[in-house]
């Protein structure tokens, strides 16, 4: 099976197929004593969309800060389990953070753009602190970036405009180009909509469509209608525990856990 192909999703030890962009075995996370994910295993397909949903404590975004190791700058944080990033083990001692956080880029639930820096700047500050100085190269990367998050229409003319001068659905789009400036295979997004308007969030959840054909995404999100929409496969949290992950048709239609169920219905969360 080949990398863009979608492997059959596994929960918690069962087999695999095919080699997905993300193989999670046995992930814990603590901090201090408290286990706030436990014991999760599945697979992310390569070039698809799987959403983390849950209730507000779950560990969603515990679970998805641990893809690209976000957590070690939290000293109180210990992981146990294992993930691998296309075969390659992300923990590993000789791997370092830097270089995964290249290959795993991540937009926040807040739109973050650098506010003393132009559209421009903010979209190449990866690449820049990665020593990228060809002013070609930069600039051909702007471009690029900002025509693959749907923002280069809107901001072609002001590049070095201050950032902080874009509307909110702007800046959020800002901050996916700046992510995929340096060509990450994977994307990780934490409910990336959540402050928006529902015109911005159409607009994002287009840009999430498009992007799949060439990234692997992972998003976190509260909106059980957003995760139906943009999503391949669904995995629902409750209380750090991976309750279910299959294909999202399935989990919104015919969960197999009862307590999944509750909660894309609504009865509770």
């Amino acid at each position: 099976m080949s990398p863009t192909e979608t492997p059959s999703p596994v929960v918690n030890g069962s087999k695999s197929t095919g080699t997905p962009a993300l193989a999670i075995r046995n992930l814990s996370i603590f901090f201090g004593k408290n286990a706030a994910v436990k014991n999760v295993s599945l697979n992310v397909a390569a070039c698809a969309v799987t959403a983390i949903i849950g209730p507000s404590g779950c560990g969603k975004s515990t679970f998805l800060r641990a893809l690209n190791r976000m957590h070690e700058l939290n000293p109180e944080a210990r992981m146990e389990g294992e993930i691998k990033l296309f075969g390659d083990d992300i923990y590993s001692r000789n791997v370092e953070p830097v270089v995964v956080r290249r290959r795993v880029g991540m937009v926040f639930q807040k739109s973050n753009p650098f506010p003393t820096m132009s559209i421009a700047e903010n979209v190449t500050v990866g690449l820049r602190l990665n020593g990228v100085r060809d002013k070609k190269t930069l600039t051909e990367r702007t471009e690029q970036s900002l025509r693959m998050s749907a923002l280069w229409d809107e901001v072609k003319d002001r590049l070095h405009a201050p950032a902080i001068s874009l509307s909110g659905g702007q800046q959020q789009r800002l901050c996916i180009a700046r992510a995929l400036a340096v060509q990450p295979e994977v994307l990780l997004m934490d409910e990336p909509a959540s402050a928006l308007d529902p015109l911005a969030t159409s607009k994002i959840e287009d840009l999430i469509l498009q992007l799949k054909k060439e990234y692997t995404i992972v998003i976190v999100t509260h909106n059980m209608q957003q995760a139906a929409r943009v999503s391949d496969f669904t995995a629902f949290f409750y209380l750090g525990e991976l309750v279910e992950f299959d294909a999202t048709t399935k989990i919104f239609t015919s969960p197999s856990q009862k307590q999944t169920e509750d909660y894309v219905t609504g009865r509770f969360g």
